[in-house]
């Protein structure tokens, strides 16, 4: 049975995509993007949560808003609208008492009013300065009443508008993280390279005209599994990696042992910045599926001043 209500699910979700209006869509987000105050969404039953919830991600993300309970704000909460706020109201059918009785009184501040509907001819809509329409062939409850279908296509309107004011306003990772600096995702996204990279004597590392047998100590002993080749200016030239001392002795045989670094090291390694997040160390590290890495030199300006490791990085349980 849940198999089949999936693949209707799936089937009313495509008819959604496949009849949105990508240009309304659009005349939304340029409105978005020009707004100078805060986004207020607002809603009642389902058609509320999910307003609730798209209000909290925007938030999250880079753009100021909040939720506004339409009863509240007709008891006083409206006092807090501006004329340089975008007011958005969800409801599935666009004849929501509690919305229609909102409307003008926002209007009457001076807001700018989106109405996002699935019903064209609604009242909310013709009401709004802008509606956006968001095509529902039916909700996949059996009696085409419960909000299902219609509650799935708000949220992922909602989400994508979200991601699309990230991406045009340049969110970063770091400013994500200063919106998130408790709980699993705040560790994941708050500790930076420099925190964790190991630094001065603990990093191992070693000259391009070093000897390879001269070395060996170095790499034994620091237990990391790698080398940095620097120069007098420590200045990056490539790593050496165990993996790396295998190959060169499969290749060269027993003379590896004395040929310079220069000749046996990667030129050019990933690095990163210490001022990176620790997670995006974890993503480089892992960018390329078929040459995962667990070390990265840490670069500042062109000189080495520290190398940041995999197990450090999964003792803080970042990953």
């Amino acid at each position: 049975m849940l198999k089949s209500i999936f693949e209707e699910q799936q089937k009313f979700i495509n008819h959604f995509f496949h009849s949105v209006d990508f240009l309304q869509s659009e005349k939304v987000l340029n409105k978005l993007l020009a707004c100078r105050g805060v986004v207020i969404f607002s809603g009642v039953g389902k058609s509320g949560h999910i307003a609730e919830k798209i209000a909290a991600t925007f938030s999250s993300t880079g753009t100021r808003s909040i939720f506004l309970d339409p009863a509240k704000a007709l008891h006083g909460d409206i006092g807090l609208v501006s004329s340089e706020d975008l007011f958005i109201f969800f409801s599935k059918s666009g004849h929501s008492r509690e919305l229609i009785d909102l409307l003008p009184h926002v209007q009457k501040r001076g807001a700018y009013t989106i109405a996002v509907v699935s019903t064209p001819e609604s009242k909310l809509a013709k009401m709004a300065h802008l509606a956006m329409i968001l095509p529902v062939a039916r909700e996949i409850c059996p009696h085409d009443l419960a909000p299902t279908t219609s509650t799935a296509a708000q949220l992922i309107f909602g989400d994508c508008l979200a991601v699309a004011l990230m991406r045009a306003k340049q969110f970063s990772v770091s400013d994500f993280a200063a919106n998130h600096p408790a709980g699993s995702l705040g560790r994941k996204i708050s500790f930076q390279v420099a925190d964790l990279m190991l630094k001065g004597d603990a990093i191992p590392r070693c000259k391009p005209e070093n000897i390879l047998l001269d070395v060996l100590h170095e790499l034994s002993m620091k237990r990391c599994g790698c080398l940095l080749i620097a120069d007098d200016q420590d200045r990056l030239h490539g790593i050496f990696t165990d993996g790396d001392l295998r190959r060169s002795i499969e290749t060269n045989g027993p003379s590896a042992l004395s040929m310079p670094l220069s000749k046996l090291m990667t030129p050019l390694p990933k690095c990163i910045s210490p001022d990176k997040l620790a997670f995006e160390a974890v993503q480089k590290m892992e960018e390329d599926p078929a040459r995962l890495i667990t070390v990265l030199p840490v670069i500042e300006g062109e000189k080495v001043v520290g190398l940041i490791r995999m197990h450090d990085i999964l003792q803080k349980e970042l990953t």
